[in-house]
């Protein structure tokens, strides 16, 4: 299968390309490299570990950029789209929601309108627990009121499922959206969290808890969001939005605890007030994903800690993550 993904250099979009392009599909990525989340550096490193790959194909554009969606789908004759490409980060979205906007609902319809243009009409969209804001609910299932979003990013999120649900309505779309809970792992960005900690505790630098430490979060494993994709590629249908999470949720203190125990050392920590936007809890019912997908998680949080302490290891040879800080 031809797949176009969108930002296939980031974090989900080069594990994922990874996978598919070690199964034998020809991966069209898109990524304009943007530096404001994060260092395009890292990106550029995420590409070069694909372009070994003969059926891997990267172009520099970004998605609001129709024409050239367009010309893309038509050139390579895209089966699906696999749309990534997002600002994410409740924190930076407070400070700048307009950006927010432009990229993760903008971005997301001009997407839509080049595969309508074009004929291709299965799109899976990576999308995000946030939508389900401070819910009365302590677990989070997908019939739950996602319309109380805390954050310009939450809502940005939450736009974007809407208006790929009104093209699945006018225009048969096949769309399956996944609402990622907290995924962790290799090549994640620099300001999550987990990889703050283990960097600060590894250097014995003080880290922030802001809140109570009492926040919970259901941590996905990076491969386990890849298998999910893999799972939503073999069952199209009219609409769906299906939660992806780890196996187990876990409170900010004890995250920092399993990192102190892996790396060795004691954290120093510094309380701070809570965050504007920031969710008290993020829980996931995971039995329509399991019954309509077989997705099934694989990966303990502590294992994954695990696995990420030994990458950030070895790539701090590189000097690169350095740098990028």
């Amino acid at each position: 299968m031809v797949i176009l993904i969108t930002g296939g250099a980031g974090f989900i979009g080069s594990h994922l390309s990874e996978q598919l392009l070690q199964q034998g599909h020809q991966v069209v990525c898109v990524d304009n490299l943007d530096e404001y989340i994060y260092c395009s550096a890292l990106k550029r490193e995420n590409l070069s570990a694909l372009a070994q790959y003969d059926n891997f194909i990267f172009i520099k554009a970004d998605i609001r950029d129709k024409a050239a969606l367009q010309q893309l789908l038509v050139d390579y004759q895209c089966e699906l789209v696999i749309h990534l490409a997002a600002y994410a980060g409740v924190r930076p979205s407070v400070m700048e929601p307009e950006k927010f906007f432009e990229i993760n609902v903008n971005g997301t319809l001009a997407v839509l309108e080049a595969m309508r243009k074009t004929g291709v009409r299965r799109i899976i969209m990576a999308s995000s627990s946030s939508v389900y804001g401070n819910s009365a609910a302590r677990i989070f299932k997908e019939t739950d009121a996602a319309d109380q979003p805390i954050s310009p990013y939450a809502a940005s999120k939450r736009a974007a499922e809407l208006v790929a649900y009104s093209y699945h309505s006018l225009h048969q779309f096949d769309v399956t959206c996944l609402r990622l809970f907290t995924v962790f792992g290799p090549r994640q960005r620099p300001e999550m969290a987990i990889r703050k900690f283990i960097e600060r505790i590894q250097a014995e630098q003080p880290i922030d808890i802001y809140g109570d430490g009492q926040s919970i979060r259901n941590y996905t494993y990076i491969s386990d969001v890849v298998n999910a994709f893999l799972k939503a590629m073999d069952k199209p249908q009219g609409f769906g939005v299906y939660n992806i999470a780890g196996p187990t949720t876990t409170s900010l203190l004890e995250t920092i605890e399993v990192i102190e125990k892996q790396v060795g050392k004691q954290s120093q920590r510094t309380y701070k007030p809570e965050q504007a936007g920031d969710m008290r809890q993020t829980a996931a019912d995971i039995s329509k994903a399991q019954q309509e997908l077989g997705y099934f998680p694989q990966v303990e949080f502590e294992e994954g800690i695990s696995r990420v302490i030994d990458w950030m290891m070895r790539e701090s040879s590189k000097q690169l993550l350095v740098a990028c800080k």
